[in-house]
Formats: structure tokens, sequence, C-alpha cells
């Protein structure tokens, strides 16, 4: 069976150690790479995770010191979310309060409790109560019993003109299926245990994104392998008239890239090899690791990267 859903979804933040900070100590959710990015290596990249970062599970930043905010509107991912046990809501309320976070109330989407929150960046999350999740492996840090962790994305809210069109590409290409329309929104879902839930809001004559901090950069959805990813990018042309890049390889996944009928950036990314690739599964996270082309600039880079701790 075909596991697709989300591999990963990617973020700009503002200074590291606060980026760094929130999503460790503040959520408990595991660094499991520590790199820059390759296009812009004087930039880290910083993934987040579970305890082995398994697609789905994982968000990552591209922290910029002085990052301009951005803005929320047509064309952009309005909001990502993560799954945690169902009854654990009021714990996550407690410890917002506790940690000075900004956060709503919470409310009912699609039959689901959902509680919204901001990271210090502006970054627009939730947190999705999952009947049953509690039996799901998590990462344990201090402060947040086991029970009431974070498992891993449960899903992305895109912002759009018009829905239909990317709707299309969700189910067309990426084995996602039309669950449920609540209002202006369709949600539509695969059978992948993280990462498998996407909603589209349509909103026409909304102003335009901007991105800049706060902002998701792109979604990328999972590929099994090459040929996997090969197949969806033909489809992609042959039936949606849609180029991708060509494929880069960003060592942990192999990645191509376009832009879906509503502006936003999306990503098609091979599970495979994964983040102990270049890393001992206990040992994710712990140094900073450079693809081979940069190896060469290591103390250069290193040199004009912040401070993590």
């Amino acid at each position: 069976m075909r596991h697709h859903g989300i591999h990963h979804v990617t973020a700009i933040a503002g200074p590291a150690r606060g980026n760094l900070d929130f999503y460790t100590r503040v959520l408990g959710l595991r660094l499991v790479k520590k790199t820059v990015n390759f296009d812009d290596p004087g930039t880290y990249h910083l993934y987040f995770g579970d305890s082995l970062g398994h697609p789905g599970s994982i968000l990552t930043f591209f922290p910029w010191e002085h990052v301009a905010p951005g803005r929320n509107g047509v064309g952009t991912t309005q909001e990502t979310a993560f799954r945690v046990p169902e009854g654990s809501l009021g714990f996550w309320m407690h410890r917002f309060i506790e940690q000075g976070v900004e956060h709503g109330s919470v409310e009912k989407r699609f039959s689901q409790s959902v509680l919204t929150f901001k990271d210090p960046h502006g970054t627009s999350l939730s947190l999705v109560g999952i009947p049953n999740a509690e039996t799901e492996e998590a990462w344990n840090v201090d402060g947040i019993p086991a029970e009431h962790a974070i498992r891993g994305l449960e899903g992305v809210t895109l912002l759009v003109e018009n829905g239909e069109r990317t709707g299309t590409i969700l189910t067309d290409v990426f084995g996602f299926r039309e669950a449920a329309r609540e209002g202006s929104v369709v949600r539509y879902r695969t059978d992948a245990l993280m990462g498998s839930t996407v909603d589209i809001r349509s909103v026409g004559g909304f102003l335009p994104g901007r991105m800049g901090g706060g902002s998701v950069h792109h979604v990328a959805f999972r590929a099994k392998d090459d040929a996997d990813q090969a197949g969806m990018v033909k489809k992609l042309a042959e039936t949606h008239g849609l180029q991708t890049t060509e494929q880069k390889d960003r060592n942990y996944f192999r990645s191509v890239y376009f832009r879906e009928p509503g502006g936003i950036l999306f990503e098609i990314a091979t599970d495979e090899p994964g983040f102990a690739a270049d890393e001992a599964q206990e040992r994710l996270g712990a140094e900073l690791k450079l693809p081979a082309f940069l190896e060469s600039r290591r103390g250069d880079i290193e040199a004009r990267l912040p401070e993590l701790a």
C-alpha cells in the first residue's frame, strides 16, 4: 500500500536560538537534524520531529536573525497542525499559559477539538486531539508527560483563491481523497498515520500573502522512492500541465519542486534515505551536518552561524 501524505513542512523563523528553544523545550519535539540551507549556507536549516524523524512528523525552519514578518493571505499555508492525544488539550492550554505562548481557545473543526497557537516568530499552528494517539510513540522531554506529547504532524490548511484545481492535484497525484466539507473548507485525507490531512480554504478576493518570518515556505509530500516520485512528476506534466524542477539531493531525501495552481510551493520528497544517513539514531541533531559540496567551507560556515546554546 502506498502511504502518501505530507513528508514535512518548511517555514521561516526569526533568530535560531529562540526557534530551537520553542520547538524542543516548549513543544517537546526532537531536533533531528542541524544543518544549513543548501542554497544559503550562512543560514541554519533546523529539522524538528519525532524520535526518529519519520516522514510526516517533520517541521523544518530557515531561521534568519533579522527577517521581516510575513503575512498570511491567498497563496499561502495558513496553519500547520500537530496531532496530540484527544485528552491532552487541557494540558497544553495550561502549558501555553505558563510559557507565555500566544494561543486561542479550543474550537471544533470537522468534529475534532483544535487548539490554535503561534510560535514566537508568528508561525500559525494548532494542536488537534486525536483518539488513541496516546498509543503512538512519543519523544520524551522534561515537563511534558508522554501521554500528552506531540506525536507528529496532522496536516496543513492552505489558503487559495479557488481550491478546486489544488484539490485535484492532491487526489490525482498525491493519493488524497476528499473526506468532508465545512463552510468554505474542503478536507482531504490519506491513510498515512501522520501528515494525513490537507484542508483547502477557498477565499476569493482576499489579499495575497507575503513571505517572511512566520510564513510557511513550502509543503513537501511523500514519495516512497525515486520511481514513485518520477511517476508523480510525469502525471503533473502530462495530466496537469505543471513542470517541476530537476531533482535535488537534500541528503536525507531527494526533492523536486513546483507551484501548485493556487500559487503555493509544493515539494515531492522521497522517504529514503532518512535522517540516519549521516548520523546514528541516538545522535540525531547533535552535530552540524553539511553536504559533501560544502565540507571544504565548514570553518567559514561555522564562523558565520549564530550560537544555538
